[in-house]
């Protein structure tokens, strides 16, 4: 019997210990937004199901990441000249490690809307990777030492935006500046440059790219100026690429139904394409499944749920898509201008606006708003998801959001 007992105990608690996620980069364990927790809370506000609130110091907009007990995240003090990555610790959002990881006398002009601490970091094992553009890119263990440094010349005009993606013993990086545009991929444990794929005739982006497998063989998928390309991640050496018209490219890619999904930027009116990824060259004539051009993303990232596509204009138009075939099931205006990426979990889609309202949605073909929550300040960091809990970031604060336990 206490043999028995025990099997039981132990199911139970790995059962437990499989639903609870870590949340290692942007847009969660895929890098899509999916999260597989369960008891998220619907509704929250400054007086309800709130577990903490903790102040961060400087400016940024990166992701909240998480592994074990720690959060990390990046921002900038003194105006920028302070690049610091911080650690809290999850339970309690007590403040583990703040660490200057470069400092830069004059860093530089930024978009209104951007800051210079806006890539999100990358947790693996006992590392934490930090990118902060042109600024420079590092490696520090997770008790706060800093492994290695380095810098990747470009001048990315708007300051730093695009997150890097991780593959094996790599970490490849977008950098797509005003001058020059490449990919270049780091050995994540040295920092040195294993290849560099440059990109002629581009313009400015600051996408992050997306690693897929198609046909049981890898690719990283990159959007940058006037076209997306996708390489052989071990070598940077092109697989396919697509054109269209476009700079400025923000949203990362999201796989599914053996479709990419990406949003072409600024100038003309941004387009939604899927492409299917088995190409080889120039696939702009013979890949292109179907496009969207009402109401895409130039900043939020596609969502897709099952057979739907979530999008969110910058501007707050929701709309719900076949990802198979692009025909739209409903299109319905949430409210506020939108530059973080939509979450899903739980069966429901959170988006959350820049003045603080997240509206949730049941993920489906049809419309049904489930809730409306709003927070103090500004909110343009996209939503991390863990251990039953959601993690939310203003331009003052860190929130651990969770439902009541009684």
């Amino acid at each position: 019997m206490r043999v028995w007992l025990w099997l039981l105990v132990s199911v139970v608690l790995s059962s437990a210990s499989a639903l609870a996620e870590d949340w290692p980069q942007f847009r969660g364990p895929g890098g899509e937004g999916h999260s597989a927790e369960r008891h998220l809370p619907i509704a929250w506000s400054e007086t309800e199901n709130i577990t903490w609130k903790v102040p961060i110091a400087g400016r940024g907009w990166s992701s909240p990441v998480l592994k074990d007990d720690q959060i990390w995240l990046t921002t900038a003090e003194l105006e920028g000249q302070s690049l610091r990555a911080v650690c809290l610790d999850r339970k309690a959002g007590r403040l583990v490690h703040d660490v200057e990881v470069f400092h830069k006398e004059n860093p530089g002009r930024i978009n209104r809307k951007n800051s210079h601490a806006s890539p999100t970091p990358i947790l693996e094992r006992d590392r934490v990777y930090v990118h902060y553009g042109a600024h420079g890119t590092a490696c520090l263990s997770n008790d706060g030492k800093i492994v290695w440094q380095t810098a990747l010349e470009y001048n990315h005009g708007h300051g730093p935006a695009g997150c890097p993606a991780l593959f094996g013993d790599l970490l490849i990086i977008s950098c797509d500046g005003r001058s020059d545009q490449f990919i270049v991929a780091l050995d994540k444990n040295t920092g040195q440059i294993v290849w560099k794929s440059d990109r002629p005739n581009g313009r400015h982006s600051y996408s992050t790219p997306l690693v897929i497998e198609v046909d049981g063989k890898s690719q990283v998928v990159s959007t940058g100026g006037d076209r997306v390309t996708a390489y052989v991640p071990l070598t940077g050496e092109e697989i396919w690429s697509s054109r269209y018209v476009g700079y400025s490219l923000v949203p990362r890619p999201v796989y599914g139904h053996g479709l990419v999904f990406i949003c072409s930027g600024f100038d003309p009116p941004a387009t939604l394409y899927a492409i299917r990824p088995d190409g080889q060259g120039d696939v702009t004539e013979s890949h292109v499944a179907w496009t969207l051009k009402r109401g895409v993303p130039l900043s939020p990232s596609p969502l897709l749920v099952g057979d739907e596509l979530f999008i969110v204009s910058d501007d707050g138009i929701a709309a719900c898509l076949d990802a198979r075939t692009g025909t739209q099931h409903w299109r319905q205006r949430l409210g506020g201008d939108f530059s973080a990426s939509p979450v899903y979990a739980a069966g429901r889609v959170y988006f959350l606006n820049e003045e603080g309202v997240a509206t949730v949605i049941a993920a489906g073909p049809d419309f049904k708003r489930l809730a409306s929550n709003r927070l103090d300040g500004r909110t343009l960091a996209s939503m991390a998801v863990s251990e039953g809990a959601i993690y939310l970031r203003t331009d003052g604060h860190l929130y651990r959001i969770e439902s009541s336990r009684e």
